[in-house]
């Protein structure tokens, strides 16, 4: 899922991109409205993230001409103009939400989730169905998994690696084999992160983490889901 993020301040730029990259996204920068525009036609993002003040052209027109040409993409504000006036009309314009600077990390994610389930819910249901992995059930569209009452949040890569798991169950895949299609070929993260990022998905999704029965490491070799 491509997300377009406009903002001209570099260090806030760089901050929510890497946010979304963390969780899963493949991310496009924009440091002006007009670039803005041009990426929107040229790559055609699942939903954007916009400042209101930026150089060459404003938020809200940059949100004006995305609502134009597309009435159903996602788009979030995320800017220092505090006022309720300034909310009220980035969502008249047609953003799905409104976030004011400064902003803490877990905000961003939880609305940044928020608007991938809505775009999970205008997409083709049978290729983000539902599936098991043992007791747990989990729901690419709600990025949730659940476990009898219990509901466990869950990341977009922790969905993408649940289900490259379920599709090769039984087949033990190589660190090089997970990163290419969960961070993308252009990507490399060192062994490292990779492990870490399973230790903490089996922490959220394991009964016994220090005995996971769903993802099993495969000493020299990487990590097995038996089914």
């Amino acid at each position: 899922m491509k997300v377009l993020v406009a903002e001209d301040d570099p260090l806030i730029r760089k901050a929510v991109a890497e946010v979304l990259a963390d969780e899963g996204y493949r991310v496009l920068e924009a440091s002006d409205g007009q670039t803005a525009l041009d990426m929107f036609t040229e790559h055609a993002p699942d939903f954007v993230c916009l400042d209101v003040m930026m150089p060459r052209v404003n938020g809200y027109d940059v949100c004006r001409r995305l609502r134009d040409e597309d009435t159903n993409i996602p788009i979030i504000f995320i800017s220092a103009k505090s006022e309720e006036v300034d909310r009220v009309v980035g969502l008249e314009l047609g953003a799905d939400d409104f976030i004011v600077k400064p902003f803490g990390v877990k905000e961003l994610v939880a609305r940044i989730r928020a608007v991938t389930r809505r775009c999970g819910r205008s997409k083709p249901a049978e290729s983000e169905s539902s599936f098991m992995m043992g007791d747990l059930e989990v729901l690419p569209l709600e990025l949730r998994a659940r476990r009898g009452e219990s509901v466990i949040e869950l990341s977009l890569r922790d969905v993408k690696l649940l289900k490259l798991f379920h599709e090769h169950r039984g087949i033990v895949l190589d660190r090089i084999t997970i990163s290419d299609r969960v961070w993308g070929e252009d990507y490399f993260p060192n062994s490292r992160t990779l492990d870490q990022h399973v230790s903490r998905l089996r922490k959220r999704i394991e009964t016994q983490p220090e005995r996971p029965s769903l993802i099993r490491t495969v000493h020299g070799a990487g990590y097995r889901y038996d089914g």
